[in-house]
């Protein structure tokens, strides 16, 4: 079944323009999900709003936004008011600029979506752009109404389609200088440096988002089939771990045991090629 488009609209570089459809790349929707139950009753509990002062529930109808300016006192703001600042969409995702990949800070990045074209005839255009932007190594800078909201979106090359992310505004990004206020200017030599590039080297592999595995959400579904089994769920505790004292010490340990892993995993490898060398062949008929 083909996904369903969260948005379609026209991709337009200066005077080309592209009948296009932006579909979710990532999605939470095959996590567990679960509901609140009375304990009690084993009913679902419903979610109210009520009067934070008389205590009676509100009706959906008698519900409005507010901006608070002092506490307690707001300025409210009816529905048609903030439909108003909602701003209009011409469903154009208008290229502003071309930009290298390096240039922009990943800490932009919001979600990415997959962006293809969304009429046969237009398949041709398409292509034009994607080959266009890797032959290039650029990526764009475009604007649209996307979900009430103006966004600027990173458009690149990717396989047979274009990745569009949307990206955080300058004002949502914190400072980083504010993160690391509290880390001290030092450099590192010697052999506790040459430790740390041994592991980093030793422990070198690619990009393979198959082998990740969300332990959490295995847990959760081993929970939820032992309950329904009428297994009884043992709650684990967890280990204490001993604070590292010895920085130097705790790097030659883990160098160690890299190393010992590396020499395991070649021996293993060395084996299995003798025993396939060492297994007779069938003859030709």
């Amino acid at each position: 079944m083909a996904p369903r488009a969260n948005w379609k609209g026209f991709l337009k570089i200066a005077e080309v323009t592209c009948p296009v459809a932006l579909y979710t790349a990532a999605s939470t929707a095959e996590r567990i999900a679960f509901h609140t139950i009375n304990r009690a009753t084993g009913h679902r509990v419903r979610r109210q709003f009520v009067d934070s002062d008389t205590g009676k529930p509100v009706e959906k109808e008698d519900q409005v936004k507010g901006y608070e300016i002092a506490s307690g006192d707001y300025v409210v703001l009816e529905p048609e008011e903030v439909a108003a600042a909602i701003p209009n969409s011409d469903k154009t995702l208008s290229v502003e600029a071309f930009i290298g990949r390096d240039d922009i800070d990943d800490v932009y990045f919001d979600k990415p979506y997959y962006l293809s074209p969304s009429d046969r005839h237009a398949e041709e255009t398409f292509v034009l752009i994607r080959d266009g932007l890797k032959a290039k190594k650029v990526a764009a800078l475009a604007q649209t109404v996307l979900f009430r909201r103006v966004r600027t979106l990173l458009i690149q090359a990717h396989g047979a389609g274009l990745i569009a992310t949307t990206l955080n505004f300058n004002y949502e990004v914190r400072s980083a200088e504010d993160a690391f206020h509290d880390v001290p200017d030092m450099k590192i030599k010697g052999e506790m440096l040459e430790l740390a590039e041994h592991i980093i080297n030793t422990k070198k592999g690619k990009f393979d988002p198959s082998t990740f595995n969300d332990r959490y959400e295995a847990a959760l579904a081993d929970l939820v089939k032992a309950k329904l089994e009428g297994r009884k769920i043992e709650v684990r505790k967890e280990p204490k771990r001993d604070k590292v004292i010895d920085l130097m010490a705790a790097l030659r340990e883990s160098a160690a045991m890299t190393a010992k892993k590396t020499a395991s995993k070649s021996s293993a490898k060395s084996r299995a090629t003798a025993a396939k060398s060492a297994a007779p062949r069938r003859k030709a008929s």
